[in-house]
């Protein structure tokens, strides 16, 4: 099924080129984006991601020329052109068209991209890789920016190469930090446990809306640093990201492990907010995210 970009005031459909090969976003990668969900009828935080993406485009000196009401409302126009049960990627982005090296504030470019893109739910397997996230002394990892996912690419290539799905990586202090692309958890003897926020990693909205439900619902989740024994000793492994929402780690390295109790919670506690918050409504939270950068 076709996807749909919006540009310059119009939607095209088809992944249509926009972008040339002398632009700073390809030369030199000045280029951030997000990621917002629709599935089932529901699009949960949406406004969340949209107004990510202007904080991420700030911090790579970048000038959003649309504000958070413009990309929210895009965001559906474009998600109502299909279908209530197809499930899509809502991709805002914003790039820097000109500047050598240094990209030139005021050719900040945007697009929305409404792509079909199926739900994983099914588990899956991840080993450990040998790569490492940078810190923010290195990348710009307070943004969702392209240029990291160069490093989460060759980390996933790699696992590949080993017959892993993802793969596991660690910060430059040699604790564990995330998944290629999402943020992980791990369950022992019934306490949740998360990697703290330590500047390696996003702090993911699909993260923090997890954690939110469940202390909500009893459970007191520590932010704490976590090593690679807490991996292999742990009862439940799983992700928490915007693309596949809640996954449950079904082997790591030569661990096989179940679907758990805690997992299952976290999913369905997340299925019922994203039903139950379905109104076409831009947080204070998200216009202070919006705000930032």
């Amino acid at each position: 099924m076709s996807s749909f970009t919006w540009y310059k005031d119009q939607w095209l459909s088809g992944d249509t080129a926009i972008i040339t090969s002398t632009s700073n976003a390809v030369w030199f990668a000045s280029s951030v984006f997000d990621g917002g969900r629709y599935f089932d009828g529901f699009a949960p935080d949406l406004d969340l991601h949209c107004a990510r993406s202007i904080r991420s485009a700030k911090i790579l000196g970048m000038q959003p020329k649309y504000n958070l009401d413009d990309i929210y409302d895009l965001a559906w126009q474009g998600i109502k052109k299909y279908e209530d049960n197809i499930d899509l990627y809502i991709k805002p982005t914003f790039w820097a068209d000109a500047g050598f090296i240094t990209p030139e504030i005021d050719s900040t470019q945007f697009a929305v991209d409404i792509i079909p893109m199926p739900m994983l739910k099914t588990g899956f397997s991840a080993c450990l890789s040998s790569l490492r996230r940078p810190t923010p002394e290195c990348a710009p990892t307070d943004a969702k920016a392209s240029c990291l996912y160069t490093n989460s690419g060759l980390a996933l290539t790699e696992a590949r190469k080993r017959g892993f799905e993802d793969a596991v990586m660690l910060d430059m202090l040699g604790n564990i930090s995330e998944y290629t692309t999402s943020n992980i958890f791990i369950v022992k003897d019934g306490v949740i446990s998360t990697p703290a926020p330590n500047g390696s990693f996003l702090n993911g909205i699909t993260r923090q809306r997890v954690i939110k439900l469940l202390n909500s619902n009893g459970y007191d989740i520590q932010e704490c640093r976590i090593n690679i024994d807490d991996l292999y000793n742990a009862d439940e492994i799983f992700s928490t990201g915007n693309y596949a929402k809640v996954r449950h780690c079904s082997k790591f390295e030569d661990k096989d492990m179940q679907l758990g109790g805690v997992t299952k919670l976290a999913k369905k506690l997340y299925l019922q907010y994203a039903s139950k918050n379905c109104e076409h409504i831009i947080s204070n939270q998200a216009r202070v995210i919006a705000s930032e950068g």
